[in-house]
């Protein structure tokens, strides 16, 4: 078979543009030739014999003329067991097995399997000689760290086959043939444990797509209470420099309770994935003791990468979120930071000269933000399990302005927006989520009733502040300035937590439940006191004891004290 290939016709930064001498397709994978390299790239459009191509690497020293080879696969990840525990960089190439090989400077056009091929697995066949088995479906099961890694029929597979054989229970490498099927033609197909998936096609073997409405408990109390997420839906966390956005992140990636986590640093600065492949892996799993990166996937692109790579690494996290909600899972694929590759786009939109939108992105942006956040979801299985992909992304609005466009377009499809405050963050308020500006389309485990109470406490007791600013404390009534200590008092003990506290770190929604009511039924006491001062020295040691209350294991001696020094403490006042 002749060698489908093209010439590089112009270079712009990143982009080519190759004449054709055979047919391609959208997003076909193609190998630049230079020297002993093989730079590869992504179509990304075409005219008529001309194609614009995006490279996945340096392009210094491409020239004019030179040949590009074509795969006839689309951009694509392999999908097997072996992949928990590993850092990928956005194309799917494990990072430590490379700087093993190659050092900590990598040579440009080095590529790797994402799975060990020749690792042998503990194989239990799933199915008989026989079966009829659709895509999706089980064929067999190894044990890959804590889960049950289910082998599928590929997802591509049409139709219904029949089991022709399968392997017995045993040892196998991921390469072996461990089944054959049989479709309506007559034609037998072997397989392995191993294939491989377009990164931009949504996988879509499962029966139905259900509606999220099971909260997704992650431990952080303004999140569950205020602004629920649920399972299967998505959410995002837009601040500024400095708010917090990464270590939130990491505290829900640690205590929500989900069965996988992804996290797609994709196009953050070295620094802070630095901070991240080096505290993953130190970080204590609080559900199982063991290491949280045996049930971890990183995807690492940094800002200093070619920026074709950002737009991999996002859909390479949402196709492997995506495999393992196929085994009937529940995945939580955390994207930092958007805003990384939304300008990628706009930089890649620019250099094929397309007429730009709002601040110079792309005219689409909106729409691929979507197709993003659209992988999420909760779904039916073609076995009867259920499985739930949930999508968070942190946004990095330009001095915190929600109203630039990748913000703005990210609110358009999400179901909760929590929104980072600068404000809070310099007061060392974390969370440093704002309670008046965030919002969610889920329901809370929490009392909507009791919920409702709270909010309106922070509201008024804000605009109260507010007023405060202008007319000093001095010009306030007794009873506005109480409002303003019962919300101080909401905010101190309940909306921020204390990520290095044993306890406090994570709170479960019966704590939650327990701890709320309590704070809710405090702020309905009516309180009369005489003078400010005297109020503020009583809430003052009203919220010191509230704070330690949360610094209590629940249910313990020392619990119970303190809960029963502040109920002295309310009788007294």
């Amino acid at each position: 078979m002749s060698k489908r290939t093209g010439k590089v016709l112009a270079i712009h930064g990143n982009l080519l543009l190759v004449e054709l001498d055979c047919d391609i397709i959208q997003n076909e994978v193609g190998y630049v030739l230079t020297g002993q390299q093989r730079l590869k790239a992504e179509v990304i459009r075409i005219r008529g014999n001309i194609a614009s191509m995006q490279v996945f690497e340096n392009t210094k020293g491409l020239k004019v003329g030179d040949i590009v080879e074509f795969s006839n696969q689309m951009l694509s990840v392999q999908l097997g067991p072996g992949l928990l525990g590993r850092v990928y960089d956005g194309l799917q190439n494990p990072l430590p097995l490379l700087a093993e090989k190659h050092g900590f400077f990598l040579p440009r056009g080095i590529i790797a399997d994402g799975l060990d091929l020749n690792w042998r697995w503990k194989f239990t066949p799933k199915v008989k000689a026989g079966d009829k088995v659709t895509k999706g479906v089980p064929l067999a099961s190894v044990r890959e760290t804590l889960f049950e890694h289910l082998i599928m029929v590929p997802f591509n597979y049409e139709g219904e086959y029949h089991v022709e054989w399968v392997k017995e229970k045993g040892e196998y490498a991921a390469s072996d043939k461990i089944a054959a099927i049989k479709d309506a033609n007559g034609k037998i197909i072997e397989l392995t444990m191993v294939f491989d998936w377009p990164i931009k096609v949504p996988i879509k073997a499962y029966r139905q797509r259900m509606m999220p409405k099971e909260a997704m408990i992650t431990k952080v109390r303004i999140i569950d209470t205020l602004f629920p997420i649920a399972k299967g839906g998505t959410y995002c966390i837009p601040g500024p420099f400095g708010a917090g956005k990464t270590v939130l992140q990491q505290i829900i990636s640690r205590y929500a309770q989900v069965d996988i986590v992804i996290v797609a640093a994709c196009g953050e600065r070295a620094g802070e994935v630095v901070e991240t492949l080096r505290e993953f892996p130190k970080l204590i799993d609080p559900r199982t003791g063991k290491s949280l990166m045996e049930r971890t996937i990183i995807i690492c692109n940094t800002s200093s990468m070619p920026v074709a790579a950002r737009e991999a690494s996002v859909y390479t996290a949402a196709t492997l979120g995506e495999y393992y909600r196929q085994m009937g899972l529940d995945v939580l694929l955390l994207a930092d930071s958007t805003s990384r590759w939304a300008q990628a786009m706009r930089e890649v939109s620019g250099r094929l000269e397309e007429i730009p939108g709002e601040e110079a992105y792309p005219a689409y942006l909106e729409s691929r933000i979507a197709e993003f956040y659209e992988r999420a979801g909760v779904v039916e299985l073609n076995f009867k399990k259920q499985g739930s992909l949930t999508i968070g992304g942190t946004v990095s609005p330009a001095g915190g302005n929600f109203e630039e466009p990748v913000t703005q377009a990210t609110l358009k499809v999400v179901g909760a927006f929590h929104g980072l405050s600068r404000e809070r963050a310099n007061a060392r308020r974390f969370p440093s989520i704002d309670p008046l500006e965030s919002w969610s389309r889920y329901k809370s485990a929490i009392s909507q009733k009791m919920i409702a109470k709270a909010k309106k406490i922070l509201l008024k007791g804000n605009e109260v502040h507010q007023m405060m600013k202008v007319v000093g404390e001095e010009g306030t009534s007794i009873e506005d300035f109480m409002v303003y200590l019962k919300k101080e008092l909401l905010d101190s003990v309940y909306l921020q937590q204390n990520a290095f506290d044993k306890v406090d770190a994570a709170t479960d929604k019966e704590r939650q439940e327990y701890v709320f009511a309590k704070v809710v039924s405090i702020l309905e006491i009516d309180f009369s006191f005489e003078r400010k001062d005297q109020a503020r020295q009583s809430f003052y040691e009203l919220r010191q004891m509230l704070i330690d209350f949360n610094y209590k294991q629940r249910e313990s001696e020392d619990f119970k004290k303190q809960e029963a020094k502040i109920d002295s403490f309310l009788k007294k006042d």
